[in-house]
């Protein structure tokens, strides 16, 4: 019973210790993309969301600042009034507004998932 107890504790202690490190890495590499990302936005999210909202009226339900084709851009989600959501591309350096996009129901990740299970 005590070597079980031992054998137990042993292995959630292993799998805690070195399953923390790569959580935590990812996550440090996360915040470092994003700070690269800041330091080449000259345009704020303010700037950003003003210039969408400019483009698509409606409410902004969420801004990111992504890399795109070698791009930094602003990603701006607007809600219209008739319910569909649109996503404002800005670019980050200039606050250019490079296109819109309507944005689908479903998310294209879960297509591509759904295609790729069909396929197999």
């Amino acid at each position: 019973m005590k070597l079980f107890t031992l054998i137990l504790t042993l292995t959630v202690g292993s799998l805690l210790a070195l399953g923390t490190p790569a959580w935590s890495d990812k996550k440090k590499d996360e915040e470092g993309d994003i700070a690269a990302l800041a330091k080449e936005a000259n345009v704020t999210i303010d700037q950003a969301i003003k210039t969408a909202i400019e483009k698509v009226p409606g409410a902004v339900v969420e801004a990111e600042l992504e890399k795109k084709h070698d791009k930094t851009i602003w990603e701006v989600e607007v809600l219209g009034a008739d319910g569909k959501v649109t996503e404002v591309h800005i670019d980050a350096a200039t606050g250019a507004v490079i296109d819109t996009e309507a944005k689908d129901k479903k998310d294209k990740k879960d297509e591509h998932k759904k295609e790729g299970k069909k396929g197999k």
